[in-house]
């Protein structure tokens, strides 16, 4: 793990979302949040407390009812430029994804357009933001691309179904560094993978953080997995952010009681059997003494 640097790249004031339906439903409450430059932020909790709405909101691809209520969210671009991201108008924010912040959804097979090709899906992505680029241009840069996350260039003409889930995990992680971002959110990138492919495709995304230096926010319930590959973490419960620190100050001492129980909820190889409590909807396992 690199060490980070406390040069903000992303930070979110008092941020609020609610589900506008009958009735409300406030998914993520009074978030306050600074990714810094060249980290990986982990951002764990349960499902259902909030974790996708709040990178959704960061990157404002919330959908109705989904709506940001309060807060704001700040891009600050390495030209010394800051941009709010919440007040862009619609063709400032098309110019901006992939450019600035790019994401990598759960569920590669669902994210990956199944009847066209993976070339013709990298290639959209040119055509959008760089229109002057050369068809051999986009070619090379396509090619680069499928190589620097351990992908043959010869996949570039295969189908979605053709490749593997982690084959198609790493398609999507090349078609988010594309455009070289400065910021990649990551939204549960190995759900569904087995064990093997799943700690491949982690190693993958730390190698890149470490040879291009983008800003990582990593999504996902598994703890231990965060404290292993994050810079800081935050932790997740009913929309809030209830403890933030460094993986360590995570790990060796947790502050709030569903940190704790997060924690003890992943058995260890060696030790006592433990029975499974509840706090809030987290079930968790506590030793028998």
């Amino acid at each position: 793990m690199s060490a980070t640097t406390p040069e903000p790249v992303l930070s979110a004031r008092n941020v609020s979302i609610e589900y506008q339906v009958d009735p409300p439903v406030r998914a993520v409450r009074d978030v306050t949040l600074t990714l810094n430059r060249g980290e990986i932020l982990g951002l764990a909790g349960e499902s259902g407390c909030g974790k996708t709405t709040l990178a959704y909101g960061l990157n404002r691809l919330l959908k109705a009812p989904a709506l940001m209520t309060s807060g704001e969210v700040v891009f600050h671009d390495r030209n010394g430029t800051d941009i709010n991201v919440v007040e862009l108008s619609d063709e400032s924010l098309r110019a901006f994804r992939w450019d600035k912040i790019s994401m990598v959804f759960q569920g590669a097979m669902n994210s990956l357009n199944p009847v066209i090709s993976v070339k013709s899906q990298i290639y959209d992505i040119f055509d959008t933001h760089r229109p002057g680029m050369s068809r051999v241009e986009k070619r090379e840069r396509a090619e680069d691309l499928l190589r620097l996350v351990g992908v043959d260039p010869n996949r570039l003409t295969s189908f979605p179904h053709e490749l593997s889930g982690g084959m198609r995990q790493r398609m999507m992680i090349a078609m988010a560094l594309a455009l070289d971002p400065q910021v990649m959110i990551m939204d549960e990138p190995t759900t569904a993978l087995d064990v093997v492919v799943q700690r491949g495709i982690i190693r993958e995304i730390m190698r890149l953080r470490e040879k291009l230096g983008f800003a990582v926010i990593f999504i996902t319930h598994d703890l231990p997995m965060l404290i292993e590959i994050s810079d800081r973490i935050a932790v997740m419960l009913q929309g809030r952010i209830v403890e933030e620190g460094t993986s360590e100050e995570i790990y060796r001492n947790p502050q709030h009681e569903y940190t704790q129980k997060l924690l003890s909820s992943f058995p260890s190889l060696r030790g006592e059997r433990g029975d499974f409590v509840r706090v809030g909807n987290q079930t968790s396992q506590e030793v028998v003494r």
